[in-house]
């Protein structure tokens, strides 16, 4: 079981200090989530809450992912890093290439891609991108920006976008693509990829998303063993849990550890004393 702590909701100017700490604490690796804005008010109810209120409060830290991870990476030597969820279909194609490609060559292949198809219909608007199909976009952004990633020219003729021949230098490292989401489709397009990154979820309900994923790759010829399950859990807290959770194919867990011992408000020396308390009630480096 690998072990990935969240930089969601963190001061922008703790992150490289709690990186250093996960990295020298044996941490496998940190979460990093992405939102361009936080705006006022939606017409969207946020999909993640029973009320459809949003997790966070106004002016929450949001850090550009792949400067964040383009930091901790020169930061830190062995952490993998993975976007918790970054949006794909938000942006245009070429700028999202390019910004992850350069985060991909700084972090030395410990980049791994999380992706969503998003929610907020105004934020989408906000940043000139359609809302609607924006499923079929982030597939076919996907196939574009991994040719773009190879080396050599490319060129791309797809529905939503077509590409000159070209290059996009510098080449990174292969980059593993995990799929955020519960619903079947988002479950499909996570078999068709690398992984699946869970929400919020209880233990239950991540193992039926395994045996599910299960199903769609079997269906593909495919199996699991190179597949990657990552996510919280908001019902595990004891090696037992955990040992469950790994044995179901879980095979990563997100998760803040000062949480379990002082709360949302905790300083940055708490954090870091989470961080410790944890690997060692969970007995991580016996």
């Amino acid at each position: 079981m690998r072990f990935y702590v969240s930089t969601a909701f963190l001061d922008v100017a703790e992150v490289v200090d709690v990186a250093r700490a996960a990295d020298e604490l044996g941490y496998d690796g940190m979460g990093i989530p992405d939102h361009v804005v936080n705006l006022e008010t939606l017409a969207t109810p946020y999909p993640y809450t029973k009320d459809g209120s949003r997790r966070w409060e106004p002016f929450t830290h949001w850090p550009d992912p792949w400067v964040m991870i383009g930091a901790i990476a020169l930061a830190t030597r062995r952490l993998r890093f993975v976007t918790t969820v970054y949006l794909p279909a938000m942006r245009d194609p070429y700028s999202a290439a390019k910004a992850i490609g350069t985060a991909a060559c700084l972090a030395g292949g410990r980049l791994e891609l999380g992706i969503g198809v998003g929610w907020c219909a105004e934020e989408f608007a906000l940043l000139g991108q359609r809302f609607d199909r924006r499923g079929r976009r982030t597939d076919e952004m996907l196939e574009l920006m991994r040719a773009l990633w190879e080396p050599g020219w490319t060129e791309f003729d797809g529905e939503f976008y077509r590409t000159p021949r070209l290059e996009m230098e510098p080449t990174p490292p292969r980059i593993p693509v995990y799929v955020g989401g519960l619903s079947d489709v988002a479950l499909r397009r996570a078999a068709r990829n690398d992984g699946w990154i869970g929400d919020l979820i209880s233990t239950d309900r991540a193992v039926e998303a395994v045996a599910t994923l299960r199903a769609l790759r079997a269906e593909r010829g495919a199996t699991m063993d190179d597949f990657t399950v990552l996510t919280p859990l908001t019902d595990a807290f004891t090696p037992e849990h955990y040992a469950r959770a790994e044995a179901a194919g879980i095979t990563g867990v997100i998760t803040m550890p000062w949480m379990f011992y002082s709360g949302p408000d905790a300083t940055l020396a708490q954090k870091i004393d989470g961080m410790q308390r944890f690997r060692a009630d969970l007995a991580l480096d016996a």
